[in-house]
């Protein structure tokens, strides 16, 4: 299965309310960054034991570690929780960044240094989500 076949499972798996939510807003990320490379990861380690949620990657930058070795990952993920959807931003030095940003104007939306949880995708303002996903992808690629 391909990766487009993969994330197409995974969302058509998700409980209907989830489902359509994540399906609006996998084309609106595609959308906004149509070139970006897809990612799918299965939330599964080496051993095949589940250790995460699986996640939908979108873009794609080199993070930089210590020992001064770099690993490609992506840019913008988005994973359904318990609750609802996670929009992962990742590559943001500046941990307070989003939740001092964008996070009064997002909506009812928990903020963190790289993730905005929330129930439904009616319950915040799509324009902010985008404006903070495009922060985020042209943080990293300057980076």
């Amino acid at each position: 299965m391909n990766i487009q076949e993969q994330i197409g499972k995974y969302i058509n798996d998700q409980p209907e309310s989830k489902r359509s939510d994540m399906q609006q807003l996998h084309r609106l990320i595609l959308h906004v960054f149509a070139d970006s490379k897809l990612w799918f990861l299965d939330g599964k380690n080496t051993e095949n034991k589940i250790v995460s949620n699986p996640d939908i990657g979108y873009g794609s930058y080199h993070i930089k570690y210590a020992d001064g070795k770099t690993r490609e990952f992506y840019q913008i993920g988005m994973s359904a929780n318990t609750s609802g959807i996670s929009v992962y931003i990742l590559g943001i030095e500046d941990k307070a960044y989003l939740a001092q940003t964008y996070g009064e104007e997002l909506g009812k939306a928990t903020v963190t240094g790289y993730c905005i949880k929330f129930k439904r995708l009616k319950d915040i303002n799509m324009d902010v989500l985008s404006a903070a996903m495009r922060y985020g992808v042209e943080a990293t690629n300057e980076n």
